[in-house]
């Protein structure tokens, strides 16, 4: 992804004002208020264009509103995209839906053995790429952890959502071709007042070895397609923007009919 050093918004973490740098001759007092300074002093979210026509609709359908689905080749931004705009949406002073929750299952590509750790320390793992998404949308190592103090983003899995209902939310589901039909219809019907959901994914790239669980995401898009409230969006080879390696050896995958 391409983006201008420019904040779409800048807003203050620690809920302070920005206190402005004083003319003072005591040194002391001088290193004091410039420490003050950058503890206080909010961070910005870099302003993202897109770069494909693809990622140019996703903007258009998320600005009209729309719920979406996501689907195509990797390396396409659809995450990115996703992630960037459901943030914008939540940190505006306007917004109604303050909150971005993010789901995803906890299918791994090959079998890892155990995870030790609390729940929160085995989740961290399948965090990670959402951490590197908003450390760059932020310029900074540790905005994830901030935003996920200051509850503006939220991370479930599929294995603990029963039960609730996201109100005044942005749901991002990702990853959704490694869900069953059971867990994308748990995930659909959790919806509440005033929520918006983003799925993203490829069916190409299950992880599931049996034909009856890789089903779940082809019914679940031909539910999706009868939907007014979704756009579909299909992101092909064209629109990879990750590298010039991953657009050649996609390209060369689907030339040989291998998907």
């Amino acid at each position: 992804m391409s983006y201008n050093n420019v904040s779409s918004r800048s807003f203050d973490y620690n809920n302070v004002s920005y206190v402005p740098l004083q003319k003072s001759h005591n040194k002391k007092q001088s290193k004091r208020l410039k420490k003050q300074v950058r503890q206080q002093k909010g961070i910005n979210l870099r302003h993202i264009c897109p770069i494909t026509d693809n990622q140019e609709k996703a903007f258009d359908s998320f600005l009209s509103g729309k719920n979406m689905l996501l689907h195509g080749v990797a390396g396409t931004g659809k995450t990115f995209v996703s992630l960037y705009l459901a943030i914008k949406d939540a940190i505006d002073n306007c917004s109604d839906r303050p909150q971005v929750e993010i789901i995803r299952s906890v299918v791994p590509t090959r079998d890892m053995g155990f995870l030790p750790g609390s729940m929160n320390e085995k989740s961290r793992v399948y965090e990670q790429p959402y951490m590197a998404i908003c450390n760059e949308l932020f310029g900074r190592g540790d905005a994830y952890d901030i935003l996920k103090r200051k509850d503006i983003v939220n991370f479930s899995t599929t294995s603990f959502i029963r039960g609730l209902t996201f109100n005044d939310t942005t749901v991002i589901v990702d990853e959704c071709q490694n869900m069953t039909w059971h867990e994308l219809d748990s995930i659909i019907t959790r919806l509440g007042d005033n929520t918006r959901v983003i799925f993203c994914g490829d069916f190409r790239q299950s992880d599931f070895k049996w034909d009856d669980e890789k089903s779940g995401i082809h019914t679940f898009m031909k539910v999706i397609k009868k939907m007014t409230s979704f756009d579909f969006i299909e992101f092909d080879q064209h629109d990879i923007v990750r590298s010039e390696l991953v657009k050649e050896y996609i390209i060369s995958k689907l030339e040989l009919g291998m998907v």
